[in-house]
């Protein structure tokens, strides 16, 4: 989830400098949205176990074969549009979308997949602090993140079988027009996991979109080449999406601190992670100093 891009991550046109030290209360953000709560424990519907014998089949294959899979769960097709909702609230109050993950909603979301995480990394996986939410808008032609490895074949062991892996989860509908994701399955790669995975070698016909909509989600393992799209001015509406990185406990963490699945984290850990995607990510968007200040003093206060 690493690499350069070019859609606009922070416009200052929102709250004034004085207004960031609400930031870091719980009321600034149960007002914001209200719909959406902040809690210390998990709800009910934040556990699954998995995907059920023969669709968790049918995703390893895929794991092993292509890199990645596809998936839909019904019950981020209710929360999905929530999360859009409020995507698009703080886009407009001109608040950086990965706050969203102040919220229980974003989380729950990820803890959904425990199941198919502890098949595919053993149950004492980890969830590494590494996440991220867009709003790509198409009347301003905006793209995701540009062609990149998550972290490449470091990711993967001797085997083939993935050390760490990204879920990304479409909020709204993602579509070409939008600039849904595309990838370059691992099996139609020749530089995959080799020496020379830094020189891309893209046959076109190869290349796959993912389209997706609420309720579908998507994993890779992080050596797969993937992109967003460029969205066109005829895309209807913006592309909403989160994503979030895992890894296996019984490796060497990829970043730190690591978080022990289905942990309800209290609000201030959430908002000392957010200021630290916004400081480790930060040379990806052009980014407001008031934004890169806010979350300095946030780390340098933990």
């Amino acid at each position: 989830m690493v690499e350069e891009a070019d859609s606009v991550f922070f416009t200052p046109a929102g709250p004034n400098p004085g207004d960031f030290r609400l930031w870091v209360t719980e009321e600034h953000w149960r007002a914001l949205c209200p719909e959406l709560t902040l809690s210390t424990t998990l709800p009910p519907n934040a556990r699954s176990n998995g995907l059920g014998a023969d669709a968790m089949s049918r995703a390893r294959a895929r794991m092993r074969l292509e890199g990645y899979f596809g998936e839909h769960d019904p019950e981020l097709e209710r929360l999905a549009p929530r999360l859009a909702d409020a995507v698009s609230r703080l886009v407009r109050a001109g608040i950086p979308a990965p706050f969203l993950f102040v919220y229980d909603e974003a989380w729950t979301a990820f803890h959904r997949m425990s199941g198919l995480l502890a098949d595919l990394l053993g149950p004492d996986y980890r969830v590494l602090p590494d996440f991220w939410a867009w709003h790509v808008d198409p009347a301003a032609e905006q793209a995701g993140w540009r062609p990149h490895r998550d972290k490449g074949g470091k990711a993967l062991r001797a085997d083939g079988t993935p050390i760490s892996l990204t879920i990304w989860i479409p909020l709204s509908d993602s579509n070409p027009l939008n600039g849904c994701m595309y990838m370059l399955p691992a099996n139609r790669d020749p530089a995959y996991n080799t020496p020379e995975e830094d020189k891309w070698q893209i046959d076109l016909p190869s290349v796959r979109a993912l389209p997706g909509a609420p309720g579908d989600f998507f994993c890779w393992n992080q050596a797969v080449l993937h992109w967003g799209a460029r969205s066109s001015r005829f895309g209807e509406k913006p592309r909403i999406s989160m994503a979030m990185e895992f890894q296996r406990a019984d490796e060497a963490p990829f970043n730190q601190p690591l978080i022990a699945p289905l942990t309800a984290l209290p609000f201030a850990a959430r908002i000392r992670l957010i200021a630290k995607q916004i400081v480790q990510y930060q040379h990806m968007y052009p980014l407001s100093p008031e934004v890169a200040a806010f979350a300095r003093a946030v780390l340098g206060a933990s």
